[in-house]
C-alpha cells in the first residue's frame, strides 16, 4: 500500500484496512503507558502538565515521610518539623538550607509543640518518649518516658508549665511537669486510642479525639469528663481536635477533622454548628481567626469560613497526604508537612 498524506485521508471517504503484509515491525508496549480512550492530553480530559504549586517555600531536609510541624509563637520565621527518618529539624522560612537537627529519638518524630513563650520545643516520638529542647542553645532539657506505647501527639499548656501527650497504642492521655520530669494527671475513658488533644485558651479544660469517633471535654483539675459528642459523632476516627483561640475564658468553640471526610465545628454545648464535607479524609486543621484550614489525604489544604461553612480557597502543592498544618505567629503563612517528604509554606495573609 502506498503512503498517504493527511490530505489524502481527508479526501478519501472510504475505510482503510491493513493486513499482515503491511506490518513492517512489531514493538512491545506497556499497557499502563497507553492513554485512556477518552483522554485528550491527560487523564479524564485534563492537561498532562504538573498541577499548580501554590507554596512559596519548600523544605526538603527530611529523607522520609514528614509527620509533624510546629511554628514558634514568638518568631514568625522559626519552624520545626519531624518525620519518619527519626529526625527533627528547626529551620527558618526562606532559609531552610541551614537547619538545626534534633538528635536522640530512636523512631519516627510524630508530633512537635513549642512552649507558649517560644523558649522550649517538645518532640514526641513513636519510641515512647517526649523530649523537651531548649531553643536558645539547642540542648536537651529533659526526656519524658511514656510507658504505654509510642507518642501520637503532644501539646503545651497555655501557661507553659505542663506537657500533654497521647499514645497511639493506649486509650489514656498523660500530663507531665517538664521541670520535674514527673506525671501529674492521667485522663482515661475513651474506648480506643486517643488520636489528638488540645487545651482551652484559659487552660482549664482539654479536648480529646479518638479512634472511637468521639470528642470528649475534660476538667483539667478533676480529670473528669464534662461532655462527650457520642450522640452526634464522626463516623470514623477523629484525627485532629483543636479549640478556637480566644481571649474569653468563659466561651469556647472546637473543631474536629476525621477520616470520614468531615470537618465539624462544635459549639460549647457540643452541638455541631457546621459540618464541612471534603472529597478525602481530614488529617489535621488549624484555626485562622474566622477561618479554619484543613489538611487532607488528597494533599490539598482547604480554607473554610466558620460563619458560613463555605470553602473559600484550596491550596495545592503536596503530592501526598498532609500530616500536620500550622500557622505562623504573624498569621501570614501556613506550614504543612506531608508523606511526600516535604514541608511547604503557603501565604495566607488575606485570612488574618
Amino acid at each position: 500500500m502506498s503512503a498517504m498524506s493527511s490530505n489524502d485521508y481527508e479526501e478519501n471517504d472510504e475505510d482503510v484496512f491493513l493486513d499482515e503484509s503491511d506490518i513492517i515491525n512489531e514493538y512491545d508496549v506497556d499497557a499502563e503507558e497507553l492513554p485512556d480512550a477518552n483522554e485528550e492530553g491527560g487523564s479524564d480530559g485534563e492537561d498532562d502538565s504538573d498541577e499548580v504549586d501554590d507554596s512559596i517555600h519548600i523544605f526538603t531536609g527530611h529523607t522520609g515521610e514528614v509527620y509533624a510541624a510546629a511554628c514558634s509563637p514568638t518568631d514568625a520565621a522559626l519552624v520545626a518539623t519531624g518525620g519518619g527518618d527519626d529526625k527533627g529539624f528547626i529551620w527558618k522560612i526562606n532559609n531552610g538550607d541551614s537547619p538545626f537537627e534534633l538528635h536522640g529519638h530512636e523512631d519516627s518524630v510524630s508530633s512537635l509543640s513549642f512552649s507558649p513563650n517560644g523558649n522550649f520545643l517538645a518532640s514526641g516520638s513513636l519510641d515512647g518518649t517526649v523530649k523537651v529542647w531548649d531553643i536558645a542553645n539547642g540542648e536537651l532539657k529533659c526526656t519524658l518516658e511514656y510507658p504505654n506505647g509510642g507518642i501520637a501527639w503532644v501539646r503545651w499548656h497555655p501557661n507553659g508549665g505542663f506537657v500533654l501527650a497521647g499514645s497511639e497504642d493506649n486509650s489514656s492521655v498523660c500530663m507531665w511537669n517538664p521541670d520535674m520530669a514527673s506525671y501529674m494527671h492521667v485522663f482515661s475513658g475513651h474506648a480506643s486510642s486517643v488520636t489528638c488533644g488540645d487545651f482551652t485558651p484559659d487552660g482549664r479544660r482539654i479536648c480529646t479525639g479518638s479512634d472511637d469517633a468521639t470528642l470528649r471535654i475534660w476538667d483539667l483539675e478533676t480529670s473528669k469528663v464534662l461532655g462527650s459528642s457520642s450522640e452526634c459523632k464522626h463516623s470514623g476516627s477523629v484525627e485532629f481536635a483543636a479549640f478556637q483561640p480566644s481571649s474569653r475564658s468563659t466561651s469556647w468553640r472546637a473543631a474536629t477533622g476525621g477520616l470520614d471526610k468531615k470537618l465539624i465545628i462544635w459549639d460549647q454545648d457540643l452541638s455541631p454548628r457546621w459540618t464541612c464535607h471534603h472529597t478525602e479524609g481530614v488529617t489535621c486543621l488549624v484555626w485562622l481567626s474566622r477561618h479554619i484550614a484543613t489538611g487532607c489525604v488528597d494533599g490539598k489544604i482547604r480554607i473554610w469560613n466558620i460563619l458560613s461553612g463555605v470553602c473559600e480557597k484550596t491550596l495545592s502543592g503536596h503530592c501526598g497526604a498532609i500530616q500536620s498544618i500550622k500557622r505562623t505567629c504573624d498569621g501570614d503563612f501556613l506550614v504543612s508537612v506531608s508523606v511526600d517528604g516535604t514541608a511547604r509554606v503557603f501565604e495566607i495573609a488575606q485570612f488574618k
